[in-house]
């Protein structure tokens, strides 16, 4: 805490400190679909999400097998610039890919 002193009346003024809250943060989740080849979800995970092969295959997997799968957690508008870039990647792809996001 700083103290500054007045210099007209002599009196002395605290800076209160602010309290900034860290950003809410959201996953981002890829959906299961019986039409997008495995093969362009594990390239979407690597190209959008920076996962290696391996990481981004077994995202995949938990996908195929579960239904959904979390590729990462951001800041909201970082999370919300990926699934964006991501379902539209899918769809000039012709694959009908769903990505969203889930406050975390």
């Amino acid at each position: 805490m700083a103290i500054f002193p007045d210099k007209q009346d002599g009196t002395v003024l605290e800076r209160q400190e602010e309290k900034l809250k860290p950003p809410s943060m959201h996953k981002v989740v890829l959906l299961n679909d019986d039409f997008t080849p495995m093969e362009f979800v594990v390239m979407v995970i690597e190209e959008y999400f920076g996962k290696d092969r391996e990481a981004a295959t077994q995202i995949m997997l938990k996908v195929h097998r579960e239904g959904r799968g979390v590729c990462g957690v951001y800041t909201r508008d970082v999370a919300a610039t990926k699934v964006e870039l991501v379902v539209t990647h899918a769809r000039q792809a012709g694959h009908p890919l769903q990505c969203v996001m889930e406050e975390a």
